[in-house]
């Protein structure tokens, strides 16, 4: 690209030295050949504008403040950390609004997911409403562009259709102002998406390279979207697709950079930003590729261990009443670098650091992979130079009297998964997290989901044999039939995806399949879909587990953590809605302006 665009750049200086006083020279020309009729004219030229697609994808786990962390304080397994200023999404009943900031570093990333989700389903409906203006080699050729095109469009509706319910349906090109847009029901949206996948399933092939879309991506999205509409059969149908079609494989054996290094083990290998992309790594089903300077990429990198790493540097003393710790980068004891200057944005709850690791055989939670406080130790030079006989030594949270030595605890004091969230940073010093290739889908997942379905069939047995598959590679102990229902898959999915899934999505989408179903839940309790809004699973999912929403935890700065039943579907943000001037684009039920709603659509109109 960068070529092609100075030779354009050449060509354009030279046209204009010779043009002389030729007064043609002011007739105005086109800067560029990236016009349409020039671009999309054959496979490689469709398949560079889906590039836009895989670029945006990216986004979702990378730069400060990541997309992901919304998707993960939504839920179960943790909470927005910031606790120095008001703003941040804590207090959700007060926060999270149609007219509120929903597109912040500082506040959350609702907006992002609304408006990134309808750039990625516009980038790929230019292709597929141009897909017959480009000559191809063969039908097989055509039609993996097309189901690639598919994908990206079935990725961002999936979650647009579980995160704000009934949404605007756009299936084709839009080449001129619309302002008459209406909601359409989210099982109409999720079933073309399914008809859609179908079709891409038997053509994308999966021999590409990485970070392209493959099969068995296809599949896997086709085996959510099909859990999502109650259509178990064909998710088992479709996860089998993947784990038993011979191309995709658990990593089980020790591999790539570290494999001969007898300290570490295959979760750690599994999650090493240099082995995620190795051709030997057959567990990737789709990755999101990320590099130091890559084309595009203007979010710095991951800079996730910034996002997800306790701020351990600050408000901890030592039993001596000196400042504890330091995040400088060229001192003798560096732990910036070794584990990261982390500010605790997304704080890990005790159910996700704690309470789910029961099997103290498990890998994933074995030392090494797993940090806890006190495998920090006290690193300030300045009680080295004042001979502090605490320097070296692991950190405390009480002194020998019982008192706190850690004013901070929601954002100073937490766990978190090593193995996943460390991520080298050459570019920063302290390291915030550098650049990383990061799974979107890998067949852990798939397993996951394949035991989800056979949970809602009633077949335990089958359920448990999927779960145990992940769970033996961490050397976990084997779940019983017995043992099986949707918290048991819920408990792994944390904690073999954190930070992976996007949990909200995943959660309310659970969500409404017990109130599709009307089976009754381990808590004991049936839900319904005509009351969705006021008593769901997702609410009592998180009531249950976070301790920060059900006891109403208060951060430093004097903001409580609260949220309600209606938080399972987000706010349609107000601008959206206000600009659509011709037409209704419908507020979920909880949040001002529901009362203005008007029938959505049961039926694809374009």
């Amino acid at each position: 690209m960068k070529t092609y665009m100075n030779r354009l750049a050449v060509a354009g200086l030279l046209v204009a030295a010779t043009a002389g006083c030729n007064k043609d020279w002011l007739t105005p020309k086109p800067l560029s050949f990236y016009a349409p009729e020039n671009t999309f004219i054959d496979a490689d030229g469709m398949d560079g504008a889906l590039v836009a697609c895989l670029r945006n994808m990216r986004y979702e786990w990378s730069g400060d403040a990541a997309p992901i962390i919304t998707e993960t304080i939504f839920s179960e397994v943790a909470v927005e950390g910031t606790t120095d200023k008001s703003g941040p999404a804590q207090d959700l009943n007060l926060m999270i609004t149609p007219d509120a900031n929903l597109n912040s570093n500082d506040y959350n990333k609702i907006g992002w997911y609304w408006y990134e989700g309808y750039k990625g389903v516009k980038y790929a409906n230019v292709v597929i409403s141009r897909i017959d203006d480009a000559k191809y080699a063969s039908e097989a050729e055509r039609n993996a562009v097309l189901g690639k095109a598919y994908f990206h469009r079935a990725f961002r509706y999936y979650k647009l259709a579980l995160q704000f319910g009934d949404i605007p349906f756009i299936l084709k090109e839009i080449t001129e102002p619309r302002l008459d847009f209406y909601s359409t029901k989210r099982e109409v949206v999720l079933q073309k998406m399914k008809e859609d996948l179908e079709f891409a399933e038997k053509w994308v092939p999966d021999n590409v390279d990485k970070g392209e879309v493959t099969k068995g991506a296809v599949s896997h999205l086709l085996t959510k979207v099909n859990l999502a509409l109650g259509k178990f059969d064909d998710a088992i149908k479709s996860a089998s697709n993947v784990i038993d079609g011979g191309v995709y494989a658990l990593m089980t054996n020790r591999f790539g950079a570290d494999k001969n290094d007898a300290t570490k083990n295959v979760v750690w290998d599994l999650h090493r930003p240099e082995n995620k992309s190795l051709a030997e790594n057959r567990e990737a089903l789709m990755l999101v590729i990320d590099r130091i300077n890559i084309e595009g990429n203007m979010d710095g990198g991951t800079q996730l261990m910034r996002n997800t790493v306790p701020q351990w540097y600050n408000t901890i003393n030592t039993p001596s009443g000196r400042k504890a710790t330091s995040d400088a980068a060229d001192i003798e004891i560096d732990q910036s670098t070794k584990y990261g200057r982390g500010i605790g944005r997304c704080r890990g709850t005790w159910y996700s650091t704690h309470r789910i690791w029961t099997d103290k055989t498990d890998l994933r939670h074995a030392k090494g992979n797993w940090m806890d406080m006190e495998d920090l130790v006290y690193n300030h030079p300045d009680l080295k130079k004042n001979n502090d006989s605490y320097y070296g030594k692991p950190l405390q949270r009480f002194n020998a009297s019982g008192v706190m030595l850690v004013t901070d605890t929601i954002r100073s004091w937490f766990s978190w998964p090593h193995y996943k969230l460390f991520i080298p940073d050459p570019q920063n010093k302290p390291a915030r997290g550098g650049n990383s290739d990061w799974y979107v889908f890998r067949l852990a997942e798939t397993y996951l989901l394949r035991a989800e379905a056979h949970y809602w069939k009633g077949n335990l047995a089958a359920a448990a044999a999927d779960l145990n598959v992940v769970r033996s590679r961490a050397r976990a102990t084997p779940l019983t039939a017995g043992e099986v229902n949707i918290g048991t898959i819920l408990d792994e999915r944390a904690r073999e995806l954190y930070f992976e899934e996007p949990r909200k999505t995943e959660l309310t989408r659970i969500a409404y399949l017990f109130a599709l179903t009307g089976q009754t839940a381990y808590n004991g309790k049936t839900y319904k879909l005509e009351n969705f809004s006021e008593n769901n699973f997702f609410y009592d999912r998180i009531m249950e587990k976070n301790e920060f929403y059900n006891k109403g935890v208060v951060t430093n700065h004097g903001d409580k953590y609260t949220m309600s039943p209606y938080h399972v579907l987000w706010p349609i943000p107000r601008n959206a809605i206000r600009s659509n001037t011709k037409g209704r684009i419908n507020q979920n039920k909880g949040y001002s302006g529901y009362e203005e709603n008007v029938p959505p659509l049961t039926e694809i109109k374009e």
